[in-house]
């Protein structure tokens, strides 16, 4: 895994974060020193995948990056049948997918689409992940994916989500960004990594409450949500239809 030092050096501009090349190759060791509980919330996705999977339906994966979800769901279906379909907007992450996916067994069973996640159209669902894909949207077409997501899926179908969430309390909310500042730390980060890392996300990455994806899901129709795992400022939510 090679070693994420996009942030390392002093730049004099910081541009907006791209899902680039440079971001692709280092993408694992990114997610695994950025995001609290990453491997334990990609597990336990695979395993409610297996699930709540139905015969003849379809999981979609929106913001699959460069697969590592897709890989834990395939190997957690084992021989069992499954149709997936994994979407993302950066041609490099696709790239590196479908790479991964060569040495895999269930690779035809796996389709990749590059697109926006909101350009694609879905049916006959029975799983529906978008991980930490929500938050680059822009807020105006975040109701629309997530009702698009609800009509896509058959009765009992899930949508799993994860997503970044700030607080409505002040308090709480610069709370949340001193320990998240702490987990980078801990995980080898610098200062001027966080710093510049920080500022290449501002107005790229436009996170909401909790209460926000909740009301959202309700409005979309889904009666059944709850949050199964908490960190701070990162939650994971599952939705029933």
């Amino acid at each position: 895994m090679d070693k994420d030092n996009i942030f390392a050096a002093k730049r004099e501009r910081v541009s907006a974060f791209e899902f680039n090349e440079a971001v692709a190759s280092v993408f694992s060791d990114m997610l695994e020193r950025s995001v609290p509980n990453y491997v334990e919330s990609i597990s336990r996705q695979a395993q409610l995948a297996v699930d709540f999977y139905r015969e003849n339906t379809r999981i979609y994966d929106l913001g699959c990056s460069h697969g590592n979800l897709g890989i834990l769901m395939g190997k957690a279906f084992g021989k069992q049948n499954f149709s997936m379909v994994g979407v993302d907007s950066s041609r490099p992450m696709i790239d590196k997918y479908e790479q991964r996916l060569q040495s895999e067994s269930f690779r035809e069973r796996v389709s990749l689409v590059c697109d926006r996640a909101e350009n694609v159209a879905m049916s006959n669902a029975s799983v529906v992940v978008v991980n930490l894909t929500l938050q680059f949207l822009d807020t105006d077409l975040r109701d629309a994916l997530v009702a698009d997501i609800h009509k896509a899926l058959v009765p009992g179908g899930i949508l799993l989500l994860t997503e970044k969430v700030e607080s409505v309390h002040d308090t709480v909310s610069a709370l949340q960004i001193d320990y998240y500042k702490r987990f980078k730390r801990e995980n080898g980060y610098s200062e001027l990594e966080i710093s510049q890392k920080r500022e290449a996300l501002e107005d790229v990455l436009v996170p909401e409450t909790l209460e926000a994806h909740q009301d959202r899901l309700k409005r979309a129709g889904f009666e059944t949500m709850d949050v199964w795992l908490k960190w701070f400022n990162f939650a994971s939510m599952i939705a029933v239809k």
